[in-house]
């Protein structure tokens, strides 16, 4: 399995992140991409990421930050992009909920990661929240431009926006969500995407999936419960889907390594 989203620089992880990750080999989680939401948590992606070589990073400014950053961080996202650990940008996006920051900014922002995935090759990580009709509108002005490359992280939408994502050439990812037990409108949804553009990813430590849902912390071993429900979902085996998503992130995102 890979798990293609988690937040492993957090200060939570320092005092056992190798048991950690330890623990997520034992569980079949053989790729762990690294996401950064700032300038200096990005770089301590890439510090990890160093340490073996099956992590990877991801650089980038997340939308809830673009108000308290220092004005280079930008910076040192773009001389990030050219690090051969970082095999992705992001996450990026616009967030409407917790209305941090101004939706201007984030635009700004959000634009500045799609401009520099399509100059790179990079593929983005989109971060959306209570902000579709905003978001959708850049993704199209995008596309409009050129090709795209990324993936909805954490996807909570509706079937026919993830259709029309995978038509602009993304890639949908779901988290410990699509397991809660009162979400069967999302696993419905999960069913409609097409297989080979399908991801999955902990989001760690947040959104701990079903049955370990009341573990404060969640870690990237814990992926394999979001495999295993949407392999039932899907009637396939968890072998299979974890085959599947595992060949769909690599040919997203590792073939990018320079």
């Amino acid at each position: 399995m890979f798990d293609t989203h988690a937040h492993l620089d957090q200060e939570g992880f320092d005092s056992d992140r190798d048991a950690v990750i330890a623990r997520a080999r034992a569980a079949g989680v053989d790729e762990i991409l690294i996401v950064g939401c700032t300038g200096p948590t990005s770089e301590k992606c890439v510090e990890i990421a160093e340490t073996d070589d099956r992590l990877y990073a991801s650089a980038g400014i997340q939308p809830n930050y673009v108000t308290e950053i220092a004005a280079t961080e930008w910076d040192t996202i773009v001389e990030l992009s050219k690090h051969p650990k970082v095999i992705a940008l992001g996450e990026t996006g616009l967030d409407r909920y917790w209305d941090d920051s101004t939706l201007h900014l984030q635009q700004d922002y959000f634009d500045r990661h799609l401009r520099l995935s399509q100059q790179t090759g990079l593929p983005f990580i989109v971060h959306m929240r209570n902000c579709e009709a905003d978001l959708m509108t850049m993704l199209r002005e995008a596309h409009a431009r050129g090709p795209l490359a990324g993936v909805m992280h954490s996807y909570t939408g509706p079937a026919a926006m993830a259709a029309e994502c995978v038509e602009l050439g993304l890639s949908i990812s779901f988290a410990g969500m699509v397991t809660y037990k009162k979400n069967d409108e999302l696993r419905a949804v999960a069913a409609t995407v097409p297989l080979d553009r399908l991801l999955v990813e902990t989001d760690s430590p947040y959104l701990s999936p079903e049955p370990v849902r009341k573990i404060r912390r969640n870690e990237p071993a814990h992926v394999a419960h979001t495999v295993a429900c949407l392999a039932e979902v899907r009637g396939m085996s968890p072998a299979e889907l974890g085959r599947a998503t595992s060949e769909n992130a690599r040919r997203l995102f590792v073939r990018e390594a320079k």
